[in-house]
């Protein structure tokens, strides 16, 4: 074979060569590998910073909460309690006149059926409230709303609420303090829930109410109340909130714990700074 025979078939087996290896990537096409790139590293980490709010929301109990809902909603999910062992959690302090709270309870009791609003209905009944932080007395009214007045003295004989903490505050755009949660969440039930009653078709919640909280279904109220230590308006959406009674007696101390606000991040919304607990509950009925 001559050089030139030599040199011709190096040129062939170059030229295949060329038509089966893959094309440069250009400049463009490699800017926009590296956008796609940063573009799902951005989509990840969105998702995982806002999936978990989006879900959360959605199941915490509210009764006014956020700044338009009142109770355990989830900026209202109580995320910094007193441990289980009892105590401050981080960052709190307690208010003059208060002691530590005890342990959140793991395991409240539970209960099947909704109690029969016929044991209060046309009754006007007296609740004295334990807490660490002094007593509260409430009148619980029967004749507007005997399901959610039933359903709180059976509560209160059940000792449900031994002890469980008020898990959230609210100092801005609503005033209340809601309590009736034992696990201190948001999220804890009896193990029933029942429908709204007497709630205000304008929304406005007087200084002192007694109102029930709930999710955004009208046929969840369980345990959870809110106390207005402020005159609030509440949303109507949905149906409102139950106002089954007032507070007589023990006001002040809403007004002191609500005065120190939340802890971190949110001091409008969230757990107490100066914690509170429900130690005990004793109704009887207010005779004429």
């Amino acid at each position: 074979m001559t050089k030139e025979q030599e040199r011709a078939r190096a040129r062939r087996r170059h030229e295949e060569q060329q038509k089966s290896a893959k094309p440069p990537v250009g400049d463009s096409t490699r800017d926009k590998q590296v956008f796609g790139v940063i573009l799902a590293v951005i989509l990840i980490v969105a998702a995982v910073i806002v999936v978990p709010k989006i879900v959360g929301s959605s199941d915490s109990p509210a009764p006014a909460a956020g700044a338009t809902t009142p109770a355990s909603t989830a900026t209202g999910t109580a995320t910094s309690t007193p441990t289980s062992t009892g105590g401050l959690a981080a960052g709190q302090k307690l208010a003059a006149g208060c002691t530590a709270p005890p342990a959140n309870q793991t395991t409240p009791k539970q209960q099947k059926e909704v109690p029969a609003k016929a044991a209060a209905a046309g009754k006007t009944f007296v609740a004295t409230v334990k807490t660490t932080c002094g007593d509260l007395t409430f009148e619980l009214d029967g004749a507007k709303a005997p399901q959610t007045v039933a359903s709180f003295i059976n509560l209160a004989k059940t000792g449900y609420w031994a002890p469980s903490p008020c898990h959230r505050v609210t100092t801005e755009g609503i005033y209340v303090l809601q309590c009736g949660d034992p696990t201190g969440t948001g999220q804890g039930g009896p193990g029933y829930t029942f429908g709204i009653e007497n709630a205000p078709k304008d929304g406005k919640y007087a200084t002192g109410v007694l109102a029930m909280a709930r999710t955004s279904d009208p046929n969840s109220n369980g345990g959870q109340f809110f106390i207005t230590y402020k005159e609030t308006q509440l949303p109507t959406d949905g149906g409102g909130y139950t106002i089954f009674g007032k507070v007589t007696k023990g006001l002040d101390i809403v007004e002191k714990i609500a005065a120190n606000k939340a802890l971190p991040p949110s001091p409008a919304d969230g757990t107490p700074v100066s914690p509170i607990s429900i130690l005990s509950v004793s109704v009887t009925e207010k005779k004429a």
